[in-house]
């Protein structure tokens, strides 16, 4: 650490570098800053020679009184640029059904994958997203024409799940122009104009596939002869006594059911599909009604007191044998944040030790 300079010396380089000293003026003529410790000395001391600027220092002063543009400035210049060479083509050509894919990169560009709406971001890829026309189309047969869910979902392809979204999103929005609240629609036509999007007519998803249980993420050795057919029921039941097989758990069961009604049984198309939407309406429900089921035991179980800051406290009884023999049981306290496998731990017997 270089040693430190006196606080005389500090007070008169300070004068120094603000006041400049000439031979031919007199003592009177020179202007001082106002101070009561920096004059007295600046008076009896002799004058000095101003320090010589470091080169940096030099360097500083140069670059602000530089003619070429800073960087940001260029750039910004250059985006205007081009936003003004190629708005034309973004307005034409922006969410139209010929042009799936983000309509703001020219075609010239060279961009290869179809899922990279920034080219220079490589690592995000975008699949595609459902379209206005499709959501509305979506709504309308849900909410107006009161198709199933179900129906719906394997008419246009889309998971069930995802129909079920789009149906609350859509709700919420109605809500809202019922309530005359405002909607970000140019920030909505921006974000979907720079992803690639499925219009009606095409599939948007597989909408069948089987979900993974819980269940059938843990290791599992099964001892069984070599003579025995093993199906997928023995193995869910191998997995847990309760839990379905994979046919059972398909989401669109009825949707096989009538694929095997026309090629096995000779059903006509028209007859099928008939009986599959009826199906998948009494389905959903009875899935309804036993929703409502049980959230009326629910609300039987629960004890509801109301204060008068507006605050509900909700208490419901609970019994510590619940929890099952090695407290792991579902219906037990704490359930909800889950309860991990034992598979991989040490010191566990994964062998089976016996062949029922």
């Amino acid at each position: 650490m270089p040693p430190r300079l006196p606080s005389a010396a500090c007070q008169w380089r300070q004068v120094a570098d603000c006041v400049s000293f000439s031979a031919s003026s007199p003592a009177s003529s020179v202007l001082l800053p106002y101070s009561t410790s920096i004059i007295p000395c600046a008076a009896t001391r002799p004058a000095a020679t101003p320090p010589t600027p470091s080169p940096r220092r030099q360097q500083q002063q140069s670059r602000s009184f530089s003619a070429t543009a800073a960087a940001e400035t260029r750039l910004r210049r250059f985006f205007w640029h081009w936003i003004k060479r190629h708005k034309h083509v973004l307005r034409e050509s922006q969410g139209q059904h010929d042009q799936p894919e983000p309509a703001y990169i020219p075609p010239g560009f060279g961009r290869q994958n179809k899922r990279l709406p920034f080219p220079l971001n490589p690592q995000f890829q975008s699949h595609p997203v459902l379209s206005e026309e499709l959501r509305n189309d979506i709504w309308k047969r849900v909410m107006i024409q009161g198709e199933p869910m179900l129906s719906v979902s394997a008419e246009l392809g889309v998971d069930v799940r995802r129909i079920a979204a789009v149906v609350r999103l859509k709700e919420v929005e109605e809500d809202w122009l019922k309530k005359n609240k405002p909607l970000a629609r140019p920030y909505a036509r921006a974000i979907m104009g720079m992803l690639p999007q499925t219009f009606p007519g095409t599939k948007h998803e597989p909408f069948n596939e089987i979900p993974v249980h819980t269940f059938t993420t843990q290791q599992l050795f099964v001892p069984t002869s070599e003579s025995r057919h093993f199906t997928r029921a023995d193995a869910a039941e191998a997995f847990n006594r309760s839990m379905l097989p994979a046919d059972a758990r398909i989401p669109h069961k009825e949707l096989v059911e009538m694929e095997r009604l026309v090629a096995v049984e000779g059903v006509a198309p028209v007859e099928a599909q008939a009986a599959f939407r009826a199906a998948a309406a009494a389905k959903e429900r009875a899935l309804a009604e036993g929703k409502a089921r049980a959230a009326e035991r629910e609300r039987g179980r629960t004890t509801v007191v109301r204060s008068s800051r507006k605050v509900e406290f909700r208490f419901k009884d609970y019994n510590v044998d619940t929890v099952g023999k090695q407290g792991r049981s579902r219906h037990g306290l704490g359930w909800r944040y889950g309860a991990m496998f034992l598979d991989r731990k040490k010191s566990q017997v994964k062998i089976p030790t016996e062949v029922s």
